[in-house]
């Protein structure tokens, strides 16, 4: 039986079952059975403050679920909850860069934790966003655009079969955009994509299908 967390053009199937999540005395949802197929497409939506983000979060193994559980499988094996993180990407506003360090240096420690897609290499990622000539600057000086083009692209060409994006139009033009969606077609592939949004279809142009975060309030 091929190995899960190296399987080709494999996406990852999440289940939720029974899912809730509480910070303090606030319950962001509720009791949520979905299953997001390996392969599949879906939008999140529901407005700003909804819970869509921390479902991200706990789709991705970040949080753990207040109740319920969450589990992972590829290729009819279930992920270990420990070796979930290498097989997930993620782009959002309120996750940081590498502020401190210059583009190269960002590039060169995320390829170490989070390999690059098969025949990716630094200076490719750099390029597809392009970032090319700003190699040695750090990321601090980087305007809100370039960053958001650095996220996106870290997290499409990273070699992971679960790509989570939260609102990825944030902070940019009609351009970035169009760049948007050219990279993210040109990677998805087999892979199983979640987009949380306020319902912008700049946003989800790819989901085949929707969830309504606000079913599980």
């Amino acid at each position: 039986m091929p190995d899960p967390l190296s399987s080709p053009g494999a996406g990852l199937r999440v289940t939720l079952t029974n899912v809730a999540k509480q910070f303090s005395r606030e319950q962001v949802f509720t009791g949520v059975d979905h299953l997001f197929e390996a392969g599949s497409r879906t939008a999140v939506l529901g407005p700003n403050g909804s819970g869509k983000s921390t479902l991200l979060q706990v789709v991705a193994g970040a949080y753990v679920p207040t109740r319920g559980t969450v589990e992972h499988a590829r290729a009819g094996r279930r992920i270990d909850q420990e070796d979930v993180y290498r097989l997930v990407s993620i782009a959002a506003p309120y996750l940081d860069l590498y502020d401190d360090l210059s583009l190269e240096e960002t590039l060169a420690m995320h390829a170490r934790f989070k390999p690059f897609r098969p025949g990716i290499a630094v200076p490719d990622v750099a390029e597809a966003a392009y970032l090319e000539p700003h190699m040695a600057k750090p990321v601090s000086n980087f305007s809100s655009g370039m960053k958001q083009r650095l996220k996106l692209a870290l997290a499409i060409l990273s070699d992971t079969p679960l790509l989570l994006l939260d609102e990825p139009a944030t902070n940019l033009d009609a351009e970035g955009i169009t760049w948007f969606r050219s990279l993210l077609m040109d990677h998805l592939d087999q892979r199983t994509l979640l987009v949380a949004s306020n319902r912008q279809a700049e946003e989800t142009f790819a989901c085949t299908a929707s969830v309504e975060i606000g079913r599980w309030k």
